[in-house]
């Protein structure tokens, strides 16, 4: 009996946590549902007076200038760019929202004022016009209804006075927006709204959504299980949509994709509001996609802009496994720092670094970046290719400037030269890292002033690093794409009602002559790896001995054993699921292990996957074949160049990316042994390793 009461109260007791689980998920869905509706609520009603006073000074700044002999309203001075504070993330983003509507209607509201006499008004001066012109906007938006005024609401002197003086005169500002309608036969204000806008909005309205998978959340498995107990159905692909339709995408295998029209559905799932699926620009899962696959085992990867903080957890999420650290570059201020402390805390992103200093302001041998081997090259651009150019814009933080090249559906040819010389500058900075050995450079542009030219132009520049430059390579995504899609070794995707616009350039470091491995070496390396389907057969042993006894005898200085241990190291590179590496790669690092061993946490590992090629401690061992003895010279010069390299970072050892696979406990070890400086702030506060 006490046993039976005992069990009792042990399910009474899970019954009542699981019950106090629910209750609260039950009442964190209901608080998102309250604020979802309190911001629906804010757009009839009007918006609080900061928000009219940061729109008017994003539309200072990106309203069209006209003509000498058309201008007829008067919006002051706008040499300078103004000072827009925001109190938050949704106010910012519906300060722009209400600048970028008034900018599309700028010729009606215009015309409005000065039809119904309301413009020009001597008690307001030409400074405030631009106020004027964005509530004048958000009235019409409104039907001309009253604003509301909220509570706990700072007013503002100059937004209260336009406020009750466009009120006042409301049903002459309505007849002359009638006149206007009936003047151009307009069925509706959209008339209004520029071409290439309209051509914008209609394809932004048709791109399919995408979504990135965060797996630190939940599993592929479990997302699709929960869409289909919401009445999903999965496609093959985009044009198998029909309403409640998903398929996954063609080239990220984490990224489902959904018909644009479930928009304001999606966005309302627990799946989004728990971060567990995020909405984002394909072009950034394709760059970040790119960027893990050229990873090495042991290496770090730099992120030269911190663009949206989406980017970097996707970063996050895909090296889950192996853990490197991503540096994140340009966290200029504690409040951005602390915002984004929190968003990753609340993704579960655990290896970020952020950097206070820009990307071009960091030297090449910082010896924080000292194990990075990916940069990642994000740079500003004009995003006229992006599926939803506005999104990207805010979702980025990315300059003002921006709404008004989207307005006009084109870039200025002084703005383009700009842009286009700012990221080549940095394209030429990320050649100048050393340690380096591949860079994925992305935008969303459509002009080649900003992609293929930039990347050209950078490997001609003649900045080679460490003397060994960098060639263009395929992306990842070229076997699964048409030949539409990639121009020569550039991965591109043309913007398109079904998908996003994309650029995607590739440059890894050429391997010198040195090192090249031979023929019958990269045939034996493909067959270790089952790539040949048998189209190889192997040699008699007899056949095989033949040349390494006579190898032996032409050089007396290699030993027996040296055959059977480069014969040892080729079948443990040739199994590893990384690229193809040259052999004396491989010994060059074997050698780099006795240079200078300070941190035993990070190279006992690595000494110890080798199994029984542990004990020995000659770089000459890892040599195949009869090329031993030639080998064993140029290891002599490598040796010479890892010591120099040593001594320019003071006795620090130089980490290159192993070519055999770390077991995960050296992973983390080696995070933990990451320099910390003050300009550099880990998320997990990882243990000093001074």
């Amino acid at each position: 009996m006490p046993d039976s009461e005992s069990n009792l109260v042990s399910s009474h007791v899970d019954v009542v946590n699981r019950t106090s689980v629910l209750s609260e998920m039950k009442i964190s869905d209901e608080k998102r549902s309250v604020e979802k509706r309190a911001v629906t609520q804010i757009g009839k009603d009007g918006y609080p007076d900061s928000i009219y006073i940061n729109a008017a000074k994003i539309f200072q700044g990106i309203r069209v200038e006209k003509s000498t002999g058309r201008i007829l309203v008067q919006y002051g001075n706008a040499s300078e760019s103004p000072v827009v504070a925001f109190k938050d993330e949704h106010s910012r983003r519906v300060s722009y929202e209400l600048a970028f509507r008034a900018l599309k209607y700028q010729d009606l509201l215009e015309e409005m004022l000065l039809d119904s006499k309301v413009y020009p008004c001597y008690s307001i001066p030409d400074e405030l016009t631009s106020l004027l012109v964005v509530m004048l906007c958000d009235l019409q938006d409104r039907k001309f209804q009253k604003r509301k005024v909220f509570a706990e609401e700072e007013l503002v002197a100059e937004v209260q006075e336009i406020g009750h003086y466009l009120y006042r005169y409301r049903t002459k500002l309505a007849a002359a927006l009638a006149r206007c309608r009936i003047k151009y036969d307009a069925l509706s204000i959209e008339y209004f709204v520029p071409e290439t806008i309209s051509k914008q909005e209609q394809r932004t309205s048709a791109v399919p959504l995408c979504f990135w998978i965060n797996t630190f959340k939940i599993t592929l498995e479990d997302v699709i299980r929960d869409l289909e107990m919401k009445g999903f159905t999965k496609v093959e692909s985009v044009s198998d949509f029909d309403h409640y339709t998903y398929a996954v995408d063609q080239h990220c295998h984490d990224v489902l994709v959904f018909p644009s029209s479930l928009r304001e559905e999606l966005l309302n799932l627990d799946l989004f509001a728990d971060c567990k699926l995020l909405l984002q620009d394909k072009s950034r899962s394709l760059a970040v996609h790119s960027a893990h696959a050229l990873l090495s085992e042991g290496g770090d990867i730099i992120m030269a802009h911190t663009g949206s903080h989406l980017t970097i957890a996707h970063m996050s999420v895909l090296t889950n496994d192996s853990k490197p650290s991503i540096f994140v570059c340009g966290v200029k201020s504690l409040a951005k720092e602390e915002e984004l402390r929190n968003n990753f805390s609340h993704m579960g992103c655990e290896n970020i670094w952020l950097l206070h200093e820009d990307f071009t302001e960091l030297q090449p041998t910082d010896p924080r970046l000292e194990k990075a081997k990916v940069i990642l090259l994000l740079p500003q651009c004009s995003e006229l290719g992006a599926g939803n150019p506005m999104e990207l814009i805010l979702s980025e933080h990315s300059d003002a400037g921006l709404l008004r090249d989207l307005f006009q559906g084109f870039v200025s040819e002084d703005k383009l030269r700009i842009l286009a010389e700012r990221q080549l500058n940095e394209l030429i900075h990320a050649l100048k890292f050393n340690k380096v050995q591949a860079i994925v450079y992305c935008t969303c542009s459509v002009y080649p002033e900003e992609n293929e030219l930039v990347v050209k132009k950078a490997l001609e520049s003649g900045v080679e690093g460490d003397k060994r430059p960098y060639r263009l390579i395929p992306s990842i995504f070229s076997t699964c794409s048409n030949s539409e899609s990639s121009t020569e070794m550039f991965f591109k995707i043309e913007p398109s009602e079904i998908s996003s616009g994309c650029f995607l350039a590739v440059l890894e470091r050429e391997v010198s002559s040195a090192k090249k491995v031979s023929a019958k070496d990269i045939l034996a390396s493909a067959a270790a790896k089952a790539l040949l389907d048998g189209i190889v057969e192997e040699k008699p042993k007899e056949e095989v001995k033949k040349p390494k006894v006579k190898q032996r005898r032409r050089k007396a200085a290699a030993s027996d054993s040296k055959p059977k241990a480069a014969k040892d190291l080729h079948h443990h590179t040739g199994a590893n699921a990384k690229a193809e590496v040259p052999v004396s790669k491989a010994a060059s690092k074997t050698q780099e292990k006795h240079v200078c061993p300070t941190k035993a946490g990070s190279d006992t590992p690595q000494k110890t996957v080798q199994g029984k090629k542990a004990a020995s401690n000659t770089p000459q061992k890892s040599v195949q074949g009869k090329k031993a003895a030639s080998d064993t010279a140029q290891k002599s010069v490598q040796g010479k160049k890892a010591a120099s390299n040593t001594q320019q970072k003071n006795g620090r050892p130089t980490k290159a990316a192993s070519n055999v696979s770390v077991p995960k406990a050296a992973s983390k070890t080696r995070q933990k042994n990451v320099p910390q400086t003050d300009s550099c702030v880990e998320l997990k506060k990882p243990v000093n390793p001074d």
